[in-house]
């Protein structure tokens, strides 16, 4: 039913810019909590940002002041704003959703929380 798309992941020098993209559907755009997760082999999926059906938003003190989340309810489409990306932001990059319920759910919630996931798309930062 629920169907995630990302997709923008690309191997960057560091310093780069890059724009990471899951497509959804409207009632998952719209209503959904949404977040990014990110996830290097070895270690534990983290979130990087989310953002609720208010558009309130939450981003990783790693990535504050460099990653925006933001999403755009005409076109359906939860954005990641990458900026100054560096080798320690490397990793597969996860779009994931989750029924609307409370807002510290949302904004507090980690992996377990998120009900819906999608495949992830690469994200390689290297000289």
């Amino acid at each position: 039913q629920v169907r995630l798309a990302e997709s923008g992941g690309a191997s960057v020098q560091p310093g780069a810019s890059l724009r990471l993209s899951c497509a959804a559907s409207q009632e998952i755009i719209s209503d959904y909590c949404m977040a990014w997760f990110r996830q290097v082999p070895g270690a534990e999926r983290e979130k990087v940002a989310n953002i609720n059906q208010w558009s309130w938003t939450y981003h990783s003190k790693s990535v504050q002041g460099r990653f925006i989340i933001s999403k755009d309810k005409v076109n359906n489409i939860l954005y990641l704003e990458m900026k100054n990306l560096n080798p320690e932001d490397t990793a597969m990059y996860f779009c994931a959703a989750d029924p609307p319920t409370t807002w510290s759910r949302c904004m507090e919630g980690g992996r377990s929380e998120f009900a819906y996931w999608g495949q992830g798309t690469q994200v390689t930062v290297s000289s």
